[in-house]
């Protein structure tokens, strides 16, 4: 999966601080539980998640100074969701008996 610049430069500022990442794994969680549509719900909340924090960090800043335009962070939250959400049930093998 690929991700645009605003993508990476999220992940890897969540890579490097433990308690983001942890606050971002429970919202992965519950977007799970709640959302009908977990990646949509988790990409608006990356959106706002990153003008927020552009005030406070650096990396981040620079992002929306350069372009301040909404981008897409779909392919982030698809990746949080498979990284970051429960496993998926395992398929069932061909020809097994259904419970």
């Amino acid at each position: 999966m690929s991700l645009n610049r605003y993508e990476q430069c999220i992940f890897s500022y969540l890579e490097v601080q433990p308690d983001e990442r942890r606050h971002w794994q429970m919202k992965v969680m519950e977007a799970v539980k709640a959302a009908r549509e977990p990646a949509r719900e988790l990409e608006r909340e990356l959106w706002a998640y990153l003008v927020e924090r552009s005030e406070h960090v650096p990396a981040l800043r620079t992002l929306v100074a350069d372009d301040p335009r909404r981008v897409s962070l779909q392919n982030l939250a698809d990746l949080i969701l498979r990284l970051w959400g429960p496993l998926p049930k395992p398929k069932r093998p061909e020809g097994a008996p259904r419970d």
